[in-house]
């Protein structure tokens, strides 16, 4: 089922997601950080779990309880950032990369912004069922991008 307007918290305009990047990058920066180290340390328990007998007379035993307390504790953490985007009206698509798109609105059609943690700000966009292997470049004109906003080279001055 594709997702429609009435899923949607709000719709950002570009200038609306690029104002609201600080926050968002810390948010994603956080949660990428600590999804690779949740699946590090995953991936390290169950190296140290794989044939293990689970018996009372097992010395580490309440060690290893007590990393996948700690485990499961991170993967509240996670939750909260994911809750924490989605109360701003983002949606969050991939922890790992810190990959989230923005409801918008091009051409009375709703379609996402997206952006990565690594860009500088948003600069693509695609249809809600293409997602990230659609992305396209935004452009001036596009309907999601406010022309009267945008700098023009005929308004700089020389000093």
């Amino acid at each position: 089922m594709s997702e429609t307007q009435s899923n949607f918290k709000r719709f950002f305009t570009v200038e609306e997601a690029n104002a609201a990047l600080p926050l968002v990058r810390a948010i994603c920066n956080d949660l990428s950080t600590l999804s690779r180290n949740l699946i590090d340390r995953r991936e390290r328990l169950a190296t140290l779990l794989a044939g293990r007998k689970d018996g009372r007379d097992d010395m580490y035993r309440e060690e290893l309880v007590q990393v996948e307390q700690e485990l499961e504790r991170d993967g509240h953490r996670i939750e909260e950032y994911v809750q924490e985007l989605r109360d701003l009206g983002i949606e969050p698509k991939n922890a790992i990369e810190g990959l989230v798109d923005f409801p918008s609105k091009m051409d009375d059609r709703v379609v996402l912004l997206c952006w990565k943690l690594d860009e500088p700000e948003v600069l693509f966009w695609h249809e809600l069922e293409e997602g990230f292997q659609g992305r396209q470049l935004l452009v001036v004109g596009s309907g999601a991008i406010e022309e009267d906003r945008q700098p023009r080279l005929d308004d700089a001055t020389d000093e």
